[in-house]
């Protein structure tokens, strides 16, 4: 590299050799091979390589080396070598050196100045890029050339920003160079302003690959993959061939407009000419393809692929990672890393799902502790969005939590991730507190995602009018529309006991999927409307909508509740013959049920004797509460040691023995049983009402004595139950579990959950008004009967939904018909 130093300057650098020899071994093997003589100053300047020099910085402290040296050989004033160590400083991620060695240089050209600019950008500091481009323009003296305005559009963070980069434009005359040009479209397009980016890309005289594809791009960005492909073929009329720039963008838009025919003939046309081999089209392949669902081709791109990098990699993993084949992802990635390719971040990503869909505690704290010794955490917000969903689906939500607490940003999709999480399972309340945490930081935008979030935890509380409160902020937003936003709000009204609004709704929203149909037919099965429910399903058909698996559990659901139980049998035999959907074990036990509720037991167990996989408790459950219906004492003590083999744990199956002994009066037996649950650490799950009045939901526990107008409450129960028994009432003491006497068992009938909020509901209500009431399981039969007695006193209509399904009290009947 170095020819010979001059004694001349031997003296000034003698004491930066040995540092440059120490941290540069690029340096020092070149320096310590010369004789230092005094040939001269000039000569040793000439005889230095310094393209070399700068193509070998590829760390920080090299380019700090090659520095000091620019300065004791002379060139530290030399504008074009300054200017391209601004850019290395940019490039190794270094900012602070590249603005300090920017403000060093005297007289600033507009190369130097471009450097400047550019290098804000690449680090991301776009206001600094904006700021610095304004102080060229207004101080320097110097005039911006067509490299200039490229680079600060792409640091416009809004429309505002990028107009006045557009009107410096035309005052200079750089309208119509093609660089700046394809600049402009492409900053439109970012901003969703596609009309100006299309009117600008039309007036262009001349128009390279760049334009074409700023164009389609911004087409694609946006998802408008019509517009994309009709300049494709303006394009293409025009002689002008896709290069991988463009494929990869109209791959992206097939993906997301889920035309797969397009991608299929766009697919052609790479391997016709010779594109599959470029390393970004095979990824964009690859993540169509999984998009599309179509593993196997993602998998055929990716094994066809001479050369793999580690964006390959995270493309096939997640492809398997989203399509739920856990397991395969899992191999992908042990493979990743036998052949030593490093993960990055978006592979831990993939990681944390695939963990999290294995249900595999042990391996999602491995996963947080890899994330955690690499600093990933700190670094992206992404990472921590995905490992407070991974603990979140783990059922880790105190983890979750914690690894939310601890975020350094916290987007809206965190936000999301922890509200979801709660709600998933089963803590309504701590997620509506969240939300309310959320709206307490105001530069927090709720979107798309956090109404579907927080609407199911309102679904489950019933929280009617908060729900109503977010509608009415959907239709400001124009978000109504969107179909899961729809599909949310549809099952929201239809969970809070207002199944005509649900109906309503339905018909205003987007059906082309599955999806609002299977929660309009869930909605109807649970207030017993069988028969609706298979009106809808036959809209579906005739709409042209294939049913999923999840549609045939919601039908079974309704004719279950129903009694319908020829109509049942006709859709479990249709699934599998017209659709051919392979039952799952809900299907399965979407039909012990529906026998099971008819009466039919021994149908049932034969049914559950001939299934092809091994029933779980899902299904033993089902025959279980069946028997608790029809008090078949044998057959459940069966089904209950069945139960206790595949779920020991959970102390619901306890309860629902319990109440069988107790109908039948086997006191022994139900000690037995409540013996065991205590033996195995099991508690029963309290019972719990809950009404909204005023927007605040009041929540019941049995006996509950602490609310502020509990007095008032038993009051009015004890009118109401004097009323009730002089039409007729008579207290079904069977239905307390405790052996205690007479008088305390009907003292502890008054006092449970669904009564105190009902009384507390008509307190505090207008006379004649609705009540709405929630509780967390099954309606007592002495409650389900006082209810109607109360509804005909009170003249009020009562819709409570419980564990299972709605019962709307009116005039002293309710809607199931005892059939529950």
């Amino acid at each position: 590299m170095f020819r010979l130093l001059p004694t001349c300057i031997g003296r000034h650098i003698s004491k930066s050799l040995p540092s440059l020899q120490a941290h540069c071994s690029l340096f020092s093997d070149a320096i310590s091979s010369r004789q230092f003589t005094s040939d001269g100053f000039d000569n040793w300047n000439k005889d230095i390589d310094f393209n070399f020099l700068f193509s070998s910085c590829t760390k920080v402290h090299l380019a700090k080396c090659l520095h000091a040296i620019l300065l004791v050989s002379g060139k530290g004033q030399n504008i074009f070598l300054s200017a391209r160590l601004v850019n290395i400083y940019a490039y190794l991620g270094d900012v602070s050196f590249a603005q300090r060695t920017f403000d060093q240089i005297p007289k600033k050209d507009v190369y130097t100045w471009n450097s400047m600019v550019s290098a804000y950008v690449r680090s991301g500091r776009f206001h600094d890029a904006i700021n610095c481009f304004y102080l060229f323009l207004l101080t320097s003296g110097v005039r911006p050339d067509s490299y200039s305005f490229p680079s600060v559009l792409k640091a416009c963070g809004n429309l505002v920003d990028g107009k006045k980069m557009h009107c410096w434009v035309l005052k200079l005359g750089f309208e119509w160079d093609v660089f700046v040009a394809a600049s402009l479209v492409h900053m439109y397009s970012r901003f969703g302003f596609l009309s100006a980016a299309r009117k600008l890309f039309n007036n262009m005289p001349v128009r390279d690959m760049g334009s074409w594809n700023a164009m389609i791009s911004g087409f694609c960005q946006n998802g408008n993959a019509a517009e994309a492909l009709e300049v494709l073929d303006e394009m293409r009329l025009e002689g002008v061939k896709m290069d991988p720039v463009t494929v990869s963008s109209l791959l992206a838009v097939c993906s997301q407009s889920d035309d797969s025919l397009s991608g299929m003939l766009i697919h052609l046309y790479v391997i016709k000419h010779g594109l599959e081999c470029d390393l970004f089209v095979s990824n964009a392949l690859i993540n169509m393809y999984a998009k599309f669902g179509s593993l196997g081709n993602a998998q055929r791109v990716f094994d066809q692929m001479e050369v793999r990098d580690v964006v390959s990699w995270n493309s096939i993993i997640a492809a398997y990672e989203q399509n739920d084949n856990p397991i395969i992802a899992l191999g992908l990635f042990n493979k990743m890393q036998l052949i030593e390719i490093q993960p990055d971040l978006l592979t831990a990503v993939s990681l944390a799902s695939i963990v999290a869909q294995l249900s595999d505690c042990q391996s999602g704290r491995s996963v947080h502790g890899f994330i955690v010794r690499r600093g990933w955490l700190m670094e992206d917000v992404v990472i921590g969005n995905a490992i407070v969903d991974m603990y979140a689906k783990l059922g880790a939500i105190d983890s979750a939590r914690t690894v939310f607490e601890g975020l350094p940003v916290k987007d809206a999709i965190s936000w999301n991730s922890l509200i979801t999480g709660y709600a998933q399972n089963g803590l309504a309340s701590e997620a509506i507190e969240v939300y309310r945490m959320m709206e307490e930081h105001k530069e927090i935008i709720p979107n798309q995602g956090t109404w579907v979030s927080i609407l199911p935890a309102y679904s489950h509380v019933g929280a009617l009018q908060q729900g109503m409160r977010i509608h009415g902020r959907v239709i400001k937003n124009s978000l109504y529309l969107d179909v899961f936003v729809g599909t949310c709000l549809v099952d929201m009204y239809g969970k809070c006991g207002r199944l005509d609004d649900a109906l309503s709704l339905f018909y205003h929203i987007p059906r082309m999927s599955s999806v609002p149909w299977n929660a309009v037919i869930s909605c109807l099965g649970i207030h017993g409307h069988g028969e609706k429910a298979l009106k809808i399903f036959n809209e579906m058909l005739v709409e042209g909508v294939k049913p999923d698996h999840v549609t045939f559990v919601s039908l079974l659901s309704a004719c279950s509740h129903s009694g319908l139980v020829d109509e049942g049998q006709w859709c479990f035999r249709m699934m599998q013959e017209e659709y051919g959907i392979k039952p799952s074990l809900k299907h399965y036990g979407c039909m012990v049920d529906l026998l099971g509720r008819a009466g039919r037991l021994e149908m049932a167990y034969n049914f559950i004797k001939n299934m092809p996989i091994q029933p779980d408790a899902s299904v033993w459950g089902a025959l279980l509460g069946a028997c608790r219906i029809h008090g078949n004492y044998e057959l459940s003590t069966f089904a209950s040691d069945r139960l206790f083999e595949v779920e020991p744990e959970n102390v619901g199956y306890y309860v629902l023995l319990s109440n069988i002994y107790a109908n039948v009066g086997k006191w022994e037996d139900l000690d037995k049983v409540r013996s065991l649950a205590r033996n195995r650490g099991l508690r029963k799950t309290p019972g719990w009402s809950s009404i909204e009045v005023n927007n605040k939901v009041d929540v019941f526990y049995t006996g509950n004595q602490t609310h502020p107008k509990c007095e008032e409450i038993y009051n009015e129960l004890k009118v109401l139950t004097t009323k009730m028994k002089s039409l007729g009432y008579i207290p079904d003491l069977s239905f307390v579990l405790q052996d205690v006497e007479d008088d305390e068992k009907e003292h502890i009938l008054t006092s449970h959950s669904e009564r105190l909020a009902i009384a507390f509901g008509i307190i505090s209500t207008p006379l004649k008004s609705t009540i709405r009431i929630f509780k967390n399981l099954r309606v007592c039969g002495d409650c389900h009967n006082a209810t109607k007695f109360i509804s005909r006193i009170t003249e009020r209509e009562i819709i409570v939904r419980d564990s299972n399904r709605f019962h709307h009290f009116k005039d002293g009947i309710c809607s199931c018909g005892d059939y529950w």
